[in-house]
């Protein structure tokens, strides 16, 4: 079979970025003037969480140093509900993994999967809290503002998130995502906040938002009685920063890696139009995929291939790759069973490939349109095939770096990755 020709393309998105990292951090959380209500020699727990945000040792660092000024005593809390296995040591070896390291922080790291049921809500769900950040004076939460894979509202992926999964751990995790089949998202983010942030001793928070290119794009301290606003207005921002893919009609595509630490589902929903629908576009989706073959899985991931059942397609390599117990565990605390189902595969990607290409319809194989992308986090360099030449031609956003070649395949019939060491 004749695979499509494909051509390297550079997409331009807003590239607003922090360049003072520690700096910043140290402006946004001095206009809180947290001295007024922390004291020296309290405790303040900061919140590291799964994903791979950008800087994010150096965030936490400064929050820490920060801390330090005042007086206080920062400790380190890895804030995720079934990530790392569920297990404390893993979700220590996931933020130090990150950096996130007692050596580079100057803080205590306090991993434990325990924790204090603090209240109940109106609808009867016990609210679960990290027990080391619920025995701390102070929490300082953590988290960057981001559209949520699967969930629709004014607050997504942020602060209320950190505060429901984050820190309500394994337990909490489990009992949210269960009641969010009765309850409206909304309805239970509202809620369990409500009773944090009365309860739990919330001083403050740190929001990230990250620009296209997967750098800070800004940072925004944030007082408890402003969390919902300010975080609605972040969300705002962080989905006009969100980066695309080149093409908003998909027949194929390849992505080189899944993963925890890109997505909660392992390839970011919001990105390939996959939010509403494991395999299929709605409606509401800006984009439309047909069909989707993962080549691999990122080492930071641990195994964790969650978000591998959205795909249609992989290879023998990628499964071998899977901590099946591991992905289980997070699907399944998630309500979403079905991302770890897995696709179909075959040993090579030559393979693959020639087995996705007539599943696209009529089209002929060297006419179809393929998209072949790192992760769905870094998309400022992507591979995209022939047929988009004429459309390509009229963008001024989008620039023509090589091509068009024939698909790079290495000695044992697999594609050689968007970017080399990848």
């Amino acid at each position: 079979m004749s695979f499509p020709r494909m051509i390297r393309v550079r997409q331009s998105f807003d590239a607003t970025r922090v360049n003072d990292i520690p700096g910043e951090v140290e402006r946004q959380l001095a206009t809180l003037s947290l001295g007024k209500t922390v004291r020296p020699g309290q405790t303040v727990a900061i919140t590291a969480g799964s994903r791979g945000i950008a800087n994010i040792a150096t965030i936490i660092k400064a929050a820490c140093d920060h801390v330090r000024k005042l007086g206080a005593k920062p400790i380190i809390v890895p804030a995720m509900g079934s990530h790392g296995g569920g297990t404390a040591e893993g979700q220590r070896q996931i933020i130090e993994g990150y950096g996130v390291t007692e050596a580079f922080t100057g803080a205590e790291i306090r991993a434990s999967m325990e924790t204090v049921i603090v209240d109940t809500t109106p609808q009867g769900i016990p609210v679960h809290f990290d027990k080391h950040a619920f025995n701390c004076d102070h929490v300082l939460v953590v988290g960057r503002v981001k559209p949520h894979t699967g969930f629709v509202g004014p607050v997504e992926s942020g602060l209320h998130k950190m505060m429901l999964i984050g820190l309500g751990k394994h337990e909490g995790a489990k009992i949210y995502h269960r009641a969010i089949l009765d309850f409206s998202f909304l309805e239970i983010i509202r809620a369990v906040a409500d009773v944090v942030l009365r309860k739990c001793r919330i001083v403050a928070g740190l929001a990230i938002v990250e620009n296209a290119y997967d750098e800070t794009g800004m940072i925004a301290a944030v007082s408890p009685s402003q969390f919902f606003e300010r975080e609605s207005e972040l969300l705002t921002q962080a989905r006009a920063w969100l980066p695309k893919l080149p093409f908003a009609s998909v027949q194929l595509l390849i992505i080189d890696q899944i993963g925890k630490n890109i997505s909660g589902t392992g390839m970011d929903t919001n990105v390939i139009g996959r939010k509403y629908n494991d395999h299929a576009a709605t409606e509401h989706d800006d984009v439309s995929v047909k069909r989707i073959f993962v080549r691999g899985l990122t080492e930071a991931t641990h195994g964790n291939a969650t978000g591998i059942g959205i795909a249609e397609f992989t290879n023998t390599r990628t499964i071998n790759q899977v901590d099946r117990k591991i992905t289980a565990i997070n699907c399944l605390t998630g309500g979403h069973p079905t991302a770890a189902m897995l696709p179909i595969a075959f040993d090579t990607d030559q393979g693959v490939i020639a087995a996705a290409l007539p599943t696209l319809g009529l089209v002929e194989p060297t006419k179809a349109k393929v998209v072949h992308i790192s992760n769905t986090l870094h998309l400022s360099e992507v591979l995209v095939s022939e047929a988009y030449l004429p459309e390509l031609q009229q963008r001024s956003d989008l620039s023509i770096l090589s091509g068009p070649t024939e698909m790079d395949f290495d000695t044992d019939g697999n594609l050689r990755p968007v970017f080399a060491g990848h």
